[in-house]
């Protein structure tokens, strides 16, 4: 549904600001047919030995939470006006499958991509030519659903099953807040389409770097050119899929802003990592300055708001890891789990479907608001 500032559609500014407080609220039930906010939130009971058996792919299936965030995020992609970015971001949503990896197939070529980055101290010559990227067993099919992944690593920010859903959609609605801002304030907008591609792509290979293991973790990211590697990544996938400069740029500032020398050279690195990963010239592809020592100029305002948008870790980090110490009692408590057992796969997976049915975000709230006592009442509606 999304509201355009087109005059020629008879829609002024004065109109636009009056109906503008009602769109953020609107925004999430509209691209969800027939789902009310009670049934959004709605989660469903099972026993502790079903809850034990799920998969992460199983746990996301079955959160309204997760769906109906992955549902907002294929909406508001499908907003997008330009046709062919359009197609691009659903492409990468639908199936965020590794695809440059068509150029590393055999192991020489994977030695010789890990040689290029250890030479350019992207990759630390302590991380061996089989660890640093993830495993690929089909690069053209993503190893789990977008709706699936974790929104971070284990001890991280959404780190449960759906957890990349909530924070995409999460993400993309501040972003549009932002772009919004910017009409109510200074009478101008951006390019909607630049800020809804970038926040949806921002994460696109955590599916492919945060793979769910047997125990209920996932795996373990390692460092690339000073980041997680999936924001690395991530870029590399958008360039070798042909992106346009404009939305690759943004995409990459999710991390940091140009707004001053150190913070751009940051991302100036991160883009040139990507494209030797990616195999361009990042010059060439109208994604750096003709000297490649800034981003292009004048510096796109998309990037900023891309940035910006990208701060649900801020809080939903510290969510998660503040919320488990209360969780683990509940579990040890009222479902018998011994100590053991509280580091265990059994804890895992029932940490696992607590947080992707009902968030670790909500499930702080009510740690926050109601105590523990109120945690242990949320989690016993949802396994008996």
């Amino acid at each position: 549904m999304g509201l355009e500032f087109n005059d020629k559609a008879g829609l002024s500014r004065r109109r636009f600001l009056q109906v503008s407080a009602g769109t953020a609220t609107a925004m999430m039930v509209a691209t969800l047919p027939n789902l009310s906010w009670a049934q959004v939130l709605k989660t469903e009971k099972v026993g502790l030995d079903q809850c034990l058996n799920l998969t992460p792919l199983e746990m996301a299936k079955k959160s309204n939470l997760v769906q109906s965030a992955y549902s907002y995020i294929t909406g508001i992609c499908g907003e997008i006006k330009k046709q062919a970015l359009h197609d691009q971001v659903l492409q990468v949503i639908h199936n965020p499958a590794p695809t440059f990896m068509e150029r590393y197939t055999t192991s020489d070529a994977r030695r010789m991509l890990w040689g290029k980055l250890v030479a350019a101290n992207y990759v630390s010559d302590t991380i061996g030519v089989t660890d640093f990227l993830p495993p690929s067993e089909n690069i053209k099919k993503a190893s789990q659903p977008f709706f699936a992944a974790p929104g971070s690593g284990y001890m991280s920010h959404h780190a449960y099953p759906g957890g990349l859903a909530t924070h995409t959609a999460f993400n993309i609605r501040s972003s549009l807040n932002v772009y919004q801002a910017y009409f109510e304030t200074f009478d101008y907008k951006l390019d909607r389409d630049i800020v809804i591609a970038a926040q949806a792509l921002h994460d696109l290979h955590k599916p492919w770097v945060f793979q769910w293991q047997e125990d209920g973790t996932c795996l373990k990211e390692i460092t690339l050119a000073g980041q997680g590697a999936h924001h690395v990544l991530g870029i590399a996938e958008s360039i070798y899929r042909g992106f346009s400069p404009e939305v690759v740029v943004a995409q990459a500032c999710a991390h940091n802003h140009p707004g001053s020398d150190k913070d751009e050279a940051e991302v100036v690195e991160w883009i040139k990592a990507a494209s030797i990963i990616a195999d361009k010239d990042p010059i060439r592809e109208g994604l750096l300055s003709a000297d490649g020592s800034t981003l292009p100029i004048p510096r796109r305002q998309e990037n900023f708001v891309t940035h910006l948008g990208d701060h649900d870790w801020v809080l939903s980090g510290p969510a998660v890891k503040w919320t488990l110490p209360a969780l683990k009692n509940i579990a040890k408590q009222e479902y018998k789990m011994s100590d053991q057992e509280l580091n265990s796969k059994k804890f895992n997976y029932f940490r696992n479907y607590v947080f992707s049915q009902f968030s670790a975000m909500r499930s702080y709230q009510v740690l926050v608001t109601q105590g523990e006592a109120g945690l242990t009442s949320k989690v016993k509606e949802m396994i008996d």
